[in-house]
């Protein structure tokens, strides 16, 4: 029996994908999946998804879980369209609740839009753990990008999302709504706690300075090289210098359309009665124009 870890990326969004599954039982989970998007020609594709559809096919594998490990805002989520065609609970952090009230405002989302985080199967919060074969997948809060943050734990190898990335990148920003640095500062902490063997592995890796691609480290190295948050940086130093990054970021570039899927597990927005689907964008600077 062993392990297997199977990974993705997706260039466009610079976002790793995982299939985690056992050998004995060959039921997998996926994690983060993306969904191929072209904003200037507003089109969506399932290159990417089709990649994952064909590993898992290939292996034989059963899928039980779509896991993700937030609502991103810089990529659209496959998980409803992977669901619809191997299968699979799609599974977010409970606090996703909050999220879906804020954009259901953001939007201007119909009155029926449900913020209780009913199009997910399943809403996880920590100390939950799903079994996956012979192994269990524990669930770690670690808010602070984002409300609903998780890391999901599998026999030493922990998938955490966006609340840190490479040593050389740093960790993720804290200016969406409801992000918070010193969470983020204390979930760090958390996972900086599982000890310096665990292997943590990135949701996405930005390849600065066009390095090659990277998405696994340790605690050990994340403690020793995090150019953000390294051992022994005080929590108030760590809020100054994250606040102070996070103000000089855009918004990401697909910040509208992903959240408008992410927030209901990926779906698309109904379709309109000329069944033709839209994203919202919400226009500033209007004053401007008076």
């Amino acid at each position: 029996m062993a392990l297997q870890i199977q990974h993705f990326f997706h260039k466009a969004s610079f976002t790793l994908t995982y299939v985690v599954f056992d050998d004995s039982s060959k039921e997998c989970a996926i994690i983060d999946p993306a969904l191929d998007y072209d904003p200037v020609a507003s089109r969506v594709d399932t290159v990417y998804s089709q990649q994952l559809i064909d590993y898992v096919d290939a292996q034989q594998l059963s899928v039980r879980y779509i896991l993700e490990t937030h609502a991103h805002a810089d990529h659209i989520s496959s998980a409803f369209y992977l669901k619809q065609k191997i299968g699979g609970n799609i599974s977010i952090g409970a606090n996703i609740r909050s999220i879906q009230k804020t954009f259901k405002t953001v939007f201007n989302l119909a009155k029926d839009f449900n913020t209780d985080g009913m199009q997910f199967d399943q809403l996880l919060k920590e100390g939950d753990s799903l079994p996956l074969g012979e192994y269990q997948i524990d669930v770690l809060e670690t808010p602070g990008h984002t409300a609903d943050s998780l890391t999901y734990i599998i026999a030493g190898h922990a998938f955490v999302g966006d609340t840190l990335f490479m040593p050389d990148s740093g960790s993720a920003r804290c200016d969406f709504p409801g992000g918070d640095a010193a969470l983020l500062y204390r979930s760090i902490q958390k996972i900086y706690a599982l000890g310096d063997d665990t292997k943590l592995y990135m949701c996405h890796d930005y390849q600065p300075g066009g390095r090659d691609l990277r998405f696994v480290t340790s605690v050990a190295e994340q403690k020793a090289d995090n150019i953000q948050i390294s051992d022994g940086v005080s929590e108030q130093d760590y809020v100054k210098v994250r606040q102070q990054r996070d103000a000089t970021l855009a918004n990401p570039k697909l910040i509208f359309p992903s959240l408008q899927c992410n927030i209901q597990a990926g779906d698309l927005p109904q379709a309109e009665e000329d069944e033709q689907h839209y994203f919202k964008t919400p226009i500033q600077g209007i004053d401007k124009l008076s």
